[in-house]
């Protein structure tokens, strides 16, 4: 039986990479402390389920050393006053295949002649907050009166997906990678991403984080556009962010959803907290963390009080969020597929396709579809129904 001659520093190097419980990975691999000591060596077959189970690209088994990987956009994750440095696998591959996407995109909206988005880098960490929200508000037909119509706050957040998806912006919100789900995405590690480019400007927001996270982190994200400035960030309403490019952009999304000038204006400040917290969150129809956010900043709060406050709630939040996981409920494969990939992606990509300028098997991959039968459904879902008479299968296409 051939033995694959894997220098145990690879082998821990893997383990630590893929942030896995050790011993989950020592129970499914028995031999595992042989291959960490040099004492034993693992076959092919062995190693190839090694490097499935801690999502290693098996060719980095045959270097002389580990490598060292880096995000490939700017990092702006923290814990405490530390900057994250080791990202995971999942992480990685995420922003990988949104990269793809991304390039896809570009590539289509050349061919067709689209213009670039003036938006993109067109603003600067110099330039006032409130200005700023405002501008981002006007790009997106944001209109605070017809946004307290909605009936709750994650209509509001859907309305704002769709709002950015109208400007131009590809909005992904996923909890895994890609679309599997084995392969859930921890929000600890990071909330969300953009990627600045003047044709294709995308924003992806961890689908794992509460919905109430969501909104902030995608008001954030639209500030990194803004700025022209890709980035991973974690941050929260709460968030004391160290970098400036971050407390800007946190300040500009508090300042999107909720003008300081109106919070000041309708708060209450005799009334009980939570009372107001329930009351200007169905007003603004923002999640009760922003609301608890623009009350501290509108002197409501002192930042002892706000903290108290927000893990208050937080913890409030997290419970509501294990009873519905306990509740169940599956929700719709083509909602949850076109979410995933945005709805302005998922329509360029099958149009792409009816026309015959995309493969369908290029179609299968950058929409996570398996079946013809499965993109007509999706395009019948976002109103992009097939022209039958163009219709190809892939083996017609071989």
């Amino acid at each position: 039986m051939t033995r694959v001659p894997v220098k145990p520093e690879l082998i821990e190097w893997a383990c630590e990479r893929s942030q896995r419980d050790p011993a989950v990975l020592a129970d499914r691999f028995p031999k595992l402390d042989d291959w960490q000591s040099g004492k034993g060596q693992p076959t092919i077959k062995q190693l190839e389920r090694f490097a499935a189970a801690t999502r290693t690209p098996f060719g980095f088994f045959f270097l002389s050393e580990p490598p060292v990987e880096k995000l490939p956009i700017p990092d702006f994750r923290t814990i405490g006053s530390g900057q994250i440095r080791r990202p995971s696998p999942d992480l990685l591959d995420t922003i990988y295949l949104c990269q793809q996407r991304q390039d896809w995109y570009q590539h289509h909206a050349r061919l067709l002649g689209e213009d670039r988005l003036e938006f993109v880098g067109s603003a600067a960490t110099t330039d006032g907050v409130v200005e700023t929200a405002r501008t981002i508000r006007a790009a997106l037909r944001i209109d605070l009166t017809e946004r307290r119509l909605l009936p709750t706050w994650e209509d509001a957040l859907r309305r704002l997906i769709e709002q950015a998806d109208g400007a131009g912006v590809l909005v992904m919100v996923s909890g895994v990678v890609g679309h599997n789900s084995h392969r859930a995405l921890n929000p600890e590690e990071f909330r969300g991403f953009a990627l600045a480019d003047p044709l294709a400007p995308l924003v992806f927001i961890n689908g794992a984080d509460t919905k109430s996270a969501q909104m902030f982190t995608l008001a954030h994200e639209l500030a990194h556009l803004w700025l022209g400035q890709s980035g991973v960030s974690d941050i929260t309403p709460a968030s004391k962010p160290t970098a400036e490019v971050e407390k800007w952009c946190n300040a500009v999304a508090a300042e999107v959803l909720v003008p300081l000038s109106e919070v000041r204006t309708a708060l209450r400040r005799e009334s009980d907290l939570w009372s107001e917290v329930s009351r200007l969150s169905r007003q603004f129809k923002v999640s009760t963390l922003v609301i608890l956010r623009r009350i501290h900043d509108a002197g409501g709060l002192t930042r002892d009080e706000y903290w108290a406050a927000h893990q208050e709630e937080v913890d409030r939040l997290l419970a509501l969020i294990a009873k519905a996981k306990q509740a169940g409920g599956g929700g719709n494969y083509y909602l949850t597929t076109a979410a995933r990939v945005s709805k302005r992606f998922a329509r360029a990509v099958l149009a792409s396709t009816w026309e015959g300028r995309s493969t369908f098997t290029e179609a299968f991959r950058l929409l996570g579809c398996g079946k013809v039968s499965s993109l007509i459904t999706l395009g019948d879902s976002l109103g992009l129904s097939a022209p039958v008479s163009h219709m190809r299968s892939p083996k017609e296409e071989a």
